[in-house]
């Protein structure tokens, strides 16, 4: 059995638009909030957060939806093709919005964009798991992850060459007055489109094989046994718990660079930068091991690296050089997670039902990544407990999701034996 990786690369198409979106709109867009449109940063952050809020009822809801779909198209093709034609002429709307200075039609349209990006981006996630084998998923995800990551990188290129910014006294970057964003909002969606068509006329959905329901997953009622709903549950669990960590880490260690190593605020970006660069280059090597040592060891492992990580950052009080490695490792162990995770919960679904359950997985996600910054914050400031408190807190909600992933029974791959060396690098034309 082996990985179709043309194919693969294709279906991440859709993924890396998403990420370009994201990218570009968690970049931007809150800079325009609070600087073009005059809006606090309690209000702007408050605005920030709705995508996550939508995506906990919208993606398990769409994710369903998109399983019981059929038309000539597929089933999740219909859904990432409108979508992202939608999405791009609401992102060119909402770039012209911002040009006029009009408040309520930026913020109108971008409740719009933002509820359509919900809307197809579980069919858009759904869809390898739809047609990979289960024991290459892990391999297969490891692929998508990368070509995801490759469309962060193009916004993050693009923004850097086509928007001017100046430092200020703080060490951050504003965007010049004059600044005209509008060819970057055309950029970022062209970008969308053209990767998403390509997709769309490479690929034919319902020619595709589609992997079949596993009847071990299911009883003959068509319900879940009681045994694999419990491993369900705990992964689900685990991955609530190690969002809460990392993305209390991110949203926070800008300030934390700040107040406790006396840096400025520029310092953040480079470790976290180095952690990116780390996980990206850790994708690919990190789906072949998990088919070397198993899905569930290698999320064990990587959780355990980032845990040790957080725990050593406790008692560095300075700015050092040795926070790149710690950081790199901190990349390395969240590839690790992400590339094994997804599979494991998808594993547990039938054939008919994959998007339902990617909808699962977005949901505890999305849900660690709206209580965290929460949490975290009335931690630091209304207990006035400090920065200090960040990454203990890290640890501990990262050690809690090894321990309920120890529980975790289903899901796992069985290591491939091959019966030559040479045979782990075939390829699947």
């Amino acid at each position: 059995m082996k990985l179709n990786y043309k194919r693969t690369v294709l279906i991440g198409l859709s993924f890396m638009a998403i990420l370009a979106f994201w990218q570009f709109y968690d970049q931007v867009v809150p800079y325009l909030l609070e600087n073009v449109f005059g809006l606090k940063t309690f209000a702007a952050n408050a605005i920030m957060s709705i995508d996550n809020v939508l995506a906990i009822f919208m993606l398990p809801l769409f994710g369903a939806i998109s399983d019981r779909t059929s038309t000539r198209l597929g089933k999740r093709t219909p859904y990432i093709l409108f979508g992202t034609i939608a999405s791009v002429i609401l992102l060119v709307t909402l770039g012209i919005f911002n040009e006029q200075r009009s408040f309520w039609g930026f913020m109108f349209t971008l409740m719009a964009v933002l509820v359509v990006m919900a809307v197809y981006r579980t069919p858009a996630v759904a869809y390898m798991p739809d047609v990979t084998p289960k024991p290459l998923r892990s391999k297969a995800n490891a692929i998508i992850n990368l070509v995801g990551y490759i469309g962060g990188i193009f916004a993050t290129v693009v923004m850097m060459f086509m928007l001017k910014s100046e430092k200020v006294a703080d060490g951050s970057s504003v965007y010049s007055d004059d600044q005209s964003f509008l060819p970057v909002f055309l950029v970022i969606a062209g970008f969308m489109l053209v990767a998403v068509l390509v997709q769309t006329f490479a690929l034919r959905e319902n020619k595709l094989p589609h992997v079949e329901d596993d009847p071990e997953q299911v009883t003959a009622g068509g319900k879940m046994p009681k045994d694999v709903k419990v491993s369900l549950v705990l992964i689900l669990l685990s991955v609530f718990l190690w969002f809460m960590a990392y993305n209390a880490v991110t949203t926070a260690f800008s300030r934390y660079c700040v107040e406790i190593w006396g840096a400025d605020l520029g310092t953040s970006s480079s470790y976290l930068l180095v952690a990116t660069v780390a996980a990206i280059a850790a994708f690919v090597p990190l789906g072949f091991l998990s088919s070397k040592i198993g899905r569930k060891k290698a999320v064990l492992l990587g959780i355990t690296l980032m845990t040790a990580c957080y725990l050593i950052a406790i008692f560095i009080k300075q700015q050092t050089p040795l926070m790149y490695a710690i950081f790199g490792l901190v990349g390395v162990g969240w590839a690790s997670i992400n590339v094994n995770s997804f599979p494991m919960v998808v594993e547990m679904s039938s054939g008919s039902d994959v998007g339902k359950y990617t909808g699962f997985y977005y949901t505890f996600s999305m849900a660690a990544q709206i209580t965290t910054p929460l949490l975290s914050g009335f931690l630091i400031d209304n207990l006035g407990w400090g920065y200090s408190v960040l990454f203990p807190y890290a640890v501990l909600f990262s050690a809690l999701s090894f321990v309920t992933m120890l529980f975790v029974r289903h899901g796992d791959s069985k290591p491939q034996q091959k019966s030559s060396v040479l045979e782990n690098f075939d390829v699947e034309d």
